[in-house]
C-alpha cells in the first residue's frame, strides 16, 4: 500500500519561512516524479512544483517562482517544499503527487497517480 504522509504545515507571518516534507512508502520514490499541489478554500487545485525522478529537472508555478525551492533525497524516500517570503494568498492545504510520466508543463492533479492527505499552510498578513 502506497503511504504519502506530508508534515511541515503550520502558522506563519507573512514574509516567513516554512518547509513541506513528503515521506513515501510502498512504493519506489526514485522511480516516480514529485509534485506539489495546493488548495486554497473556494479556489480549484493548482500545481505549485514538480520535480524529476533523479532531481535533475524542475518546475514551478509562475506565483512562486523565487520563492518557493522544490527538492527530494532518494535515500531517505522524501520530498521536500522549502517556502521563502510566503505570502497571505500562499494559504492552502498543500498536497504531494506522484507520476510516472515527466513534470512537463505541470499537469493537473488528476494525471498523478499517488495522492497524500495534505498539510495546512497559513499565512497571516
Amino acid at each position: 500500500q502506497v503511504q504519502a504522509v506530508e508534515s511541515g504545515g503550520g502558522l506563519v507571518q507573512a514574509g516567513g519561512s516554512l518547509k513541506l516534507s513528503c515521506t513515501v512508502s510502498g512504493v519506489r520514490f526514485d522511480d516516480l516524479n514529485w509534485a506539489w499541489f495546493r488548495q486554497a478554500p473556494g479556489k480549484e487545485r493548482e500545481g505549485v512544483s514538480c520535480i524529476s525522478w533523479n532531481g535533475i529537472m524542475t518546475t514551478y508555478a509562475d506565483s512562486v517562482k523565487g520563492r518557493f525551492t522544490i527538492s527530494r533525497d532518494n535515500a531517505k524516500d522524501t520530498l521536500y517544499l522549502q517556502m521563502n517570503s510566503l505570502k497571505f494568498e500562499d494559504t492552502a492545504m498543500y498536497y504531494c503527487a506522484a507520476r510516472f510520466r515527466g513534470c512537463g508543463d505541470l499537469p493537473p492533479y488528476e494525471y498523478f497517480t499517488y495522492r497524500g492527505q495534505g498539510t495546512q499552510v497559513t499565512v497571516s498578513s
